[in-house]
């Protein structure tokens, strides 16, 4: 399907998510699984991964997951719980893990884990434009 090559472009004209080391395990429509490796200059003062890092994941694989439908989507809002502290050497992952649409409005929700440790949990709101994307 169509909307499944859309993380794959979007990810190539990012500079930061590539930065990051973010790959994708994981597309199709509405669901959009991604991955990375904490490193050292991702960790905080208290030699733990920064918050942002695992935002940062999890913003990639809603941003992703939003856009698959076909058109461009904005985010409007979003929020992040984190519940476990990581470090060096981490691999994780985020997954999104609901997808509804309501007129141009969606709204996601993302789960970020380490293995099967839920680590933080992302929520989204986006816009969806009337821009088609071309692939």
């Amino acid at each position: 399907m169509e909307g499944a090559k859309i993380p794959y472009k979007m990810l190539s004209q990012d500079p930061y998510s590539s930065w990051l080391g973010i790959e994708i395990i994981s597309c199709e429509v509405g669901r959009v699984k991604v991955g990375m490796t904490i490193r050292e200059e991702m960790l905080n003062s208290m030699d733990k991964a920064h918050g942002g890092i695992s935002y940062s994941l999890a913003d990639t694989a809603f941003g992703f997951t939003a856009n698959t439908h076909g058109k461009y989507a904005v985010s409007i809002e979003t929020s992040i719980n984190h519940i476990e502290a990581l470090d060096k050497g981490d691999y994780i992952t985020a997954e999104a893990t609901l997808d509804l649409q309501k007129t141009n409005i969606g709204f996601n929700v993302v789960e970020v884990k380490k293995g099967d440790t839920l680590v933080a949990l992302f929520k989204g709101v986006v816009y969806r434009t009337n821009k088609d994307w071309e692939v």
